[in-house]
């Protein structure tokens, strides 16, 4: 099983941008597909964005689409969202996930998971 670790989160100015990264451990990475999911406080954590294991499918909820963008690197046993047009809305604790046997936005099915990174945006 691979350990996750993001990185890349902060505070931001509405309409900024930020990128997180989040590297795998092991050797396996490219057997999981991947997503990010967010919490913000007093809300149920909440998909954000998916990606398959090869990278050539992608996914997204309503509210980050236009904006958000995931992709992997599997030699780099990173993936990663480039967050753009930031909004205080999008303020939240950012996990990565991997799932070995599953691959869509459904975040109960994703089974590792990472220890979240903190994204603050300011009007």
């Amino acid at each position: 099983q691979v350990q996750l670790v993001e990185s890349g989160g902060g505070p931001v100015q509405a309409g900024g941008s930020l990128k997180l990264s989040c590297t795998a451990s092991g050797r396996t990475f490219s057997s999981y597909a991947m997503a990010w999911a967010r919490q913000a406080p007093g809300k149920e954590r909440e998909f954000v964005a998916g990606i398959s294991r090869g990278g050539g499918t992608t996914y997204s909820t309503d509210s980050v689409k236009g904006r958000f963008t995931i992709s992997r690197d599997n030699a780099k046993n990173t993936v990663y969202l480039q967050m753009n047009s930031l909004k205080p809305e999008d303020t939240a604790v950012y996990y990565c996930a991997g799932a070995l046997y599953y691959s869509g936005s459904e975040i109960r099915r994703y089974d590792t998971w990472g220890q979240g990174t903190q994204v603050t945006v300011s009007s």
